[in-house]
């Protein structure tokens, strides 16, 4: 049977999971796989293995409980391999790069913050601050203009809003970034304009979440500030 891999921590970490439960149904048992200085907490994987709300919640269970002891380095939820011996293998093979990455973590909790403005407000500064796209808007509502006017002013809009989201984006990351040992940023989607984790240690949480607080009244109602955390490290592992 082929083996769930949860996370990786140093040998000395108390690893406590007693009380928990692996992904599957039933559910599996935890044991770690273990070298001279690192050690995987793993269980046997389910043959089908989907991201349902159990297990989700089971891989999530696994990674707080190993926080609230120590550092930890988390796995996405899904990863797989052949058997122990494969584990034990790999923890040998790259423990300076696991050892490095376990000191890079220590004392820190990952951030995730998602940024959006809404669409409404943002055509309305466009419509308000740009003299050529006010210009084009008002001649094509006043019916005397060419047929191809709309799709200049779509162009011209596009180009603005990309314009100002990028501005906005380095605008959140230059108030918070001076907070954070490490950022990562992600493709944002739909109308956020930044999708970006902040590796943040835990001295220095609350002086994060005020400056964030601080970054959402500064830039008003119009904005849409999400910021979830604390959390594993996924995206810095």
């Amino acid at each position: 049977m082929s083996v769930y891999v949860y996370s990786i921590v140093a040998t000395t970490h108390p690893q406590q999971l007693e009380g928990l439960d692996g992904v599957g149904k039933p559910p599996s048992t935890l044991r770690t796989v273990q070298t001279e200085q690192l050690s995987a907490v793993v269980s046997d994987a389910p043959e089908e293995l989907r991201p349902k709300r159990r297990d989700l919640a089971a891989h999530q269970a696994v990674q707080e409980r190993l926080m609230a002891d120590g550092t930890v380095l988390p796995l996405q939820f899904g990863f797989t391999t052949t058997d122990d011996d494969a584990v034990r293998d790999v923890l040998e093979e790259r423990v300076d790069e696991f050892t490095e990455r376990l000191e890079a973590l220590a004392g820190c909790a990952e951030y995730h913050l998602k940024a959006a403005q809404e669409e409404e407000a943002m055509l309305r500064q466009i419509l308000r601050e740009s003299d050529e796209a006010r210009a084009l808007n008002e001649e094509i509502r006043s019916g005397t203009g060419s047929p191809d006017l709309p799709l200049a002013l779509g162009e011209l809009v596009s180009k603005e809003v990309q314009a100002r989201q990028d501005r906005l984006a380095g605008q959140v990351l230059d108030a918070l970034r001076g907070f954070a040992r490490e950022e990562s940023g992600s493709p944002p989607a739909g109308n956020d304009f930044l999708s970006v984790s902040f590796l943040v240690e835990r001295d220095n949480e609350k002086s994060f979440l005020a400056a964030e607080q601080d970054l959402a009244k500064e830039l008003g109602e119009d904005f849409d500030l999400r910021l979830l955390g604390p959390l594993p490290a996924y995206s810095f592992v």
